[in-house]
């Protein structure tokens, strides 16, 4: 079973990964406040963070940086982008997410994304 911590305040990003994602294998849950998203990582154990470009007011990469400090001693819970445009790959790659896609890209590439960002750690 895997378990998919999403962090998006946008009803529309929940409603698609959910179509996406759902399945018997995985969990998901949804962090709508950006600042608890890195303990609630953390405190559930997902296996992968899943954040929108543009939640509230810290935003992927902010939640991203979170997530990472917070893992101290243990390997950081990887981190998948959905980003607006392509051209946020920049701050994903430099923000140390494991991986990014477009909130617009098929199901498959969602998938694939996250499958890479687990073997990305």
């Amino acid at each position: 079973m895997s378990t998919i911590l999403l962090v998006t305040d946008s009803d529309r990003v929940v409603d698609t990964v959910f179509a996406t994602l759902t399945d018997p294998d995985t969990e998901i849950i949804v962090e709508r406040d950006p600042a608890k998203a890195a303990d609630t990582a953390y405190t559930q154990e997902v296996d992968d963070v899943l954040v929108d470009m543009q939640v509230g007011a810290m935003g992927a990469v902010a939640v991203t940086h979170a997530v990472r400090d917070a893992a101290r001693d243990i390997d950081p819970i990887p981190v998948t982008i959905l980003l607006d445009r392509d051209a946020d790959a920049f701050q994903a790659r430099r923000s140390g997410a494991a991986s990014w896609v477009l909130k617009t890209a098929s199901g498959y590439d969602l998938k694939q994304a996250i499958a890479a960002a687990g073997t990305a750690t």
